[in-house]
């Protein structure tokens, strides 16, 4: 972990771990991330529990940049964490990306 003023860019995956269209989970601490990879190869971070009600976003379908949460079938964009459809009102949590060789970074707060 490489801690730069109270916050840390943390290794999550390798960039051929995650399809397109196919996010994964990751556990770090208390942080669920769903990872993401659109038809660009971008990649992109959020909070992994729908603002909604508890359900796994990654167990949802992403279709192009929009995951649709599995359980009352609302979306959010994967670029920004705004919610797009009912019953969603609270936008989701994003964290910055980068991509080190083949290695996924996020920006967590430590």
């Amino acid at each position: 972990m490489k801690m730069i003023n109270n916050q840390s860019w943390i290794k999550v995956a390798k960039t051929y771990n995650v399809e397109y269209e196919s996010p994964i989970s990751i556990e770090i601490d208390d942080y669920h991330l769903a990872i993401y990879r659109d038809a660009e190869d971008n990649f992109y971070a959020t909070d992994n529990v729908c603002t909604h009600a508890y359900a796994l976003l990654t167990e949802g379908f992403q279709e192009g940049c929009t995951i649709e949460c599995p359980l009352h079938a609302g979306c959010f964009d994967i670029r920004t964490g705004e919610a797009l459809t009912a019953p969603l009102t609270e936008n989701l949590k994003t964290y910055p990306v980068r991509i080190d060789g083949d290695d996924i970074l996020v920006y967590l707060d430590a």
